[in-house]
């Protein structure tokens, strides 16, 4: 079969069009450079990282035993592998990026909601893999430097100056390679796939060695387990931690059509994102969960923080390898999972004015305002109030474009309509209330919950128990949301959406 067939391509010229740049410019079948294996090495990239290891490591600082970790991260990024695979779908056959999308389902105004959304989520785990970065580099420098071990916190931001200035020459490295392009994006990719599974087994090995082996690694209770301090709550931790693996990736489940634009064919984007996803999120999660365990054999209590578990390595030589290994390998996940949506996200407010690498830029110094090491404070703010908290976002918007995408359009678009004021997708003055109404709808349930985690206000137990489920509900109530309300008022517009 012809790849080609299945792709659809823009044959109006749509340039003059304020709402059409180069860089949301559909990918014509002849500018494809993406295979399987392509798609597969994404994933391989961006999962085998240091946030990757973190989420393992948690949910064993949290009570949870090896097994139990990594059987929900596993089950966790099967689940999201199935939004992942489906929004992939209009990147590859339309070629076009996130934002263009969801014009089909918001409008080509009301479009710059959902992206403003993932971008601000973004911005968020761009601080964070900048910060962890910066913290390896701080930690290398203090080998010889040790009287910045010492330095006092810069008063309101709880960190010290040499651990802001570490942090803020990562983020000039990042920002660097945006302006570089895409292309240095996917040779970083390539290098860091390798380096970065090498790192783990080799910090694997280690811990086999220190620990005694498997069996004194792999040893240690579930605090869920009979005659533990939280015997019994094994389930009602069990929800909570699902949605923040689920909600880990719920990022890239949105904006995977920047990425899947360039692949070949459906097949292509598919088989490789099966293959990358969730077998590596399950090696590398026990890597993480099983050097954690050893920590707790080796120094009495679990060291959830790979960065800080390199402190305890006394050979200069083997911390240098080790932390410059670790920022190559994060620098190449930061660019391709936190920036690419988000600079897209941002162009797409003024695709004129804005571009892919001001954009960039942009998310940058968002990246800084929000002072991600505030949410690495510990394992319960990183699942609690950061991963499930933004769940309940992502799955509200995903909710609204698979519904929209499968079930009214049944993946038929009008591709020049989508860069077009007054086409099919205009709506009302460019917003389709329909589609944020609905949005509310999956996003206002969980919001009670939400502020409880945050300790903003006290609310019922029956608040708190929905939102360990938000990415579930808030993606549910989306959806059912967004279809009924299309069936029973989408011909206000004079064409029922699905008719393109």
């Amino acid at each position: 079969m012809n790849p080609s067939a299945e792709i659809v391509e823009l044959h109006e010229d749509v340039s003059s069009s304020e709402y059409y740049s180069r860089d949301m410019a559909p990918i014509p079948a002849t500018g494809r450079r993406w295979g399987a294996r392509d798609m597969a090495v994404l994933w391989i990239s961006m999962s085998a990282c240091i946030p990757t290891y973190m989420l393992a490591s948690s949910l064993i600082d949290l009570g949870m035993n090896w097994w139990q970790a990594v059987l929900t991260i596993f089950l966790g990024n099967c689940i999201v592998l199935v939004p992942m695979v489906l929004n992939a779908h209009a990147g590859t056959r339309y070629g076009i990026p996130f934002p263009v999308y969801c014009r089909a389902a918001f409008g080509v105004r009301g479009a710059n909601v959902p992206a403003l959304m993932r971008a601000l989520v973004a911005c968020g785990w761009f601080g964070i893999q900048t910060w962890i970065g910066g913290m390896a580099l701080f930690t290398l420098l203090a080998v010889w430097l040790p009287d910045w071990k010492a330095a006092r916190p810069i008063v309101g931001l709880g960190i010290t100056v040499p651990q802001a200035g570490c942090f803020l020459a990562f983020w000039l490295l990042n920002v660097a390679v945006v302006w570089r392009g895409i292309e240095s994006i996917r040779l970083l990719l390539n290098i860091k796939a390798p380096l970065l599974i090498a790192f783990g087994l080799a910090l694997l090995a280690w811990s086999y060695v220190r620990a005694g082996g498997f069996g004194p690694m792999l040893s240690q209770p579930s605090q869920f387990a009979a005659g533990q301090p939280k015997a019994g709550q094994f389930w009602s931790f069990f929800f909570p931690a699902l949605t923040a693996n689920v909600s880990f990736w719920a990022t890239l489940s949105l904006n995977i059509p920047d990425f899947s634009r360039y692949a070949y064919s459906q097949r292509d984007q598919i088989l490789g994102q099966t293959i990358g996803l969730p077998a590596t999120m399950g090696l590398y999660s026990f890597i993480g969960v099983a050097v954690t365990s050893a920590t707790v054999v080796i120094y009495g209590a679990p060291i959830w923080d790979p960065v800080q578990l390199l402190t305890k390595f006394e050979n200069p030589v083997i911390l240098v390898l080790a932390m410059l290994a670790l920022g190559l390998a994060t620098l190449a996940t930061n660019i391709a999972a936190n920036v690419v949506g988000p600079a897209n996200d941002f162009a797409h407010l003024r695709p004129k004015a804005i571009s892919f690498r001001v954009g960039g830029l942009i998310t940058g110094v968002i990246g800084i305002l929000i002072q991600p090491w505030r949410l690495l404070e510990n394992a319960a703010v990183y699942i609690d109030k950061w991963l499930i908290g933004y769940s309940l976002l992502l799955g509200a918007c995903g909710g609204v474009l698979i519904a929209d995408y499968y079930l009214i359009r049944r993946c038929r678009l009008d591709l020049a309509g989508l860069y077009r004021r007054e086409g099919p997708y205009w709506y009302v003055s460019g917003y389709n209330p329909l589609a944020l109404i609905a949005l509310a709808a999956g996003i206002l349930p969980c919001l009670p919950g939400f502020a409880a985690a945050a300790g903003l206000l006290h609310v019922a137990a029956f608040w708190s128990r929905l939102y360990d489920y938000a990415w579930f509900v808030s993606f549910g109530m989306a959806l059912t949301s967004y279809v009924l309300l299309t069936k029973t008022f989408g011909s206000i517009w004079g064409k029922a959406p699905g008719n393109d």
